[in-house]
């Protein structure tokens, strides 16, 4: 397992700062309080209690965190697009597909906790691996404890660039090596039923890593949603997009818990506190291979050309084997 923290090509944030991440991480098994006083023995700080569901940790060394319920309702869509056609992925689809009935309503799935830490330095980020074996030791469960529970893990690490062609490129590498993520990290079931962290459709993935898909912000906004008019991907770019180009995305999305954020908001690893082989360190190196890719122009539209010739012959279902391979050799 990768423990070793690595760090982005780009490091610093458009106004020449180093670049942060926020941290939401899932749980279950233990409640605020006790989830803010573990944050409180690990960095310190002060505990407040809002309510019994909601507390917040203030001044402790690494920032202000908040640790509370989610009380969003997990359910399919019903415009859910179907998954990017690697056999694991349309395999598990199909099995859910008919399992979907037997569950009823996925809003009477157990919500879990959540804690969300404060923007740290990407270098610190390492700092937060305590805090999961905290949790682990006072008694949380993530998602493997349970098929109930459909728990993940949200990185949120700080753009260092607002151009279109650097946000592009991002989404590009994502699209690429989605399957190749989605086989190291076996998305847990339950997760993939809640429909939170569904695939972008595989037509809008064909066209997008085209090398000669370069549209200006806005046409991307608007493309985007066109494909994709929903912030349950795995990659949601709807705080980005409010930050970058509101008045494009709200003119199309009302929906109030899209906040503005000058972030990428990848949410597709499970939270597996339970596990004491897991790692954040280990689901944040797998980030910092997408940020590799996009980084490299010349790579990334060779993998562009060579995934839209696996599409056209109908051979995706391999294509995350080849990503692997890719990704192992030094030539890439």
């Amino acid at each position: 397992m990768d423990t070793t923290l690595r760090m982005p090509p780009r490091r610093t944030a458009p106004d020449g700062s180093p670049r942060r991440v926020g941290v939401e991480l899932e749980f279950a098994n233990l409640d605020a309080p006790a989830a803010a006083r573990t944050v409180r023995s690990l960095y310190g700080g002060t505990v407040a209690s809002e309510n019994p569901h909601r507390c917040r940790v203030f001044g402790t060394r690494l920032g202000d965190f908040a640790v509370e319920l989610d009380m969003q309702a997990a359910h399919k869509k019903p415009d859910a697009p179907p998954a990017m056609p690697d056999t694991l992925d349309a395999a598990l689809d199909a099995v859910l597909d008919r399992l979907r009935p037997l569950w009823g309503s996925i809003g009477s799935l157990v919500m879990p906790f959540e804690i969300a830490a404060p923007p740290i330095p990407m270098e610190r980020l390492g700092e937060l691996d305590a805090l999961v074996h905290a949790l682990r030791a006072a008694g949380a469960a993530g998602t493997e404890a349970s098929p109930l529970f459909a728990f993940g893990l949200h990185f949120n690490p700080e753009v260092a660039d607002t151009g279109a062609d650097y946000v592009l490129d991002h989404l590009k590498a994502f699209l690429l090596l989605g399957p190749w993520l989605r086989a190291g990290i076996r998305v847990d079931p339950t997760r993939r039923l809640s429909g939170f962290v569904a695939a972008f459709p595989a037509d809008y993935a064909a066209t997008v890593v085209d090398p000669a898909y370069r549209p200006d912000l806005p046409g991307l906004v608007a493309d985007y949603l066109d494909a994709n008019p929903t912030r349950n991907r795995e990659l949601d770019l709807f705080p980005l997009f409010a930050h970058l180009a509101p008045e494009v995305l709200f003119a199309r999305v009302s929906d109030p818990h899209v906040r503005a954020r000058p972030t990428f908001h990848y949410r597709l690893p499970n939270a597996r506190i339970g596990d004491p082989r897991w790692s954040l360190v280990t689901e944040w190196n797998r980030w910092v291979v997408v940020e590799e890719l996009a980084a490299d122009r010349e790579r990334l539209d060779g993998l562009g050309r060579d995934y839209r010739r696996h599409a056209a012959e109908g051979r995706l279902a391999g294509w995350a084997a080849e990503t692997g391979r890719r990704l192992a050799s030094p030539a890439g």
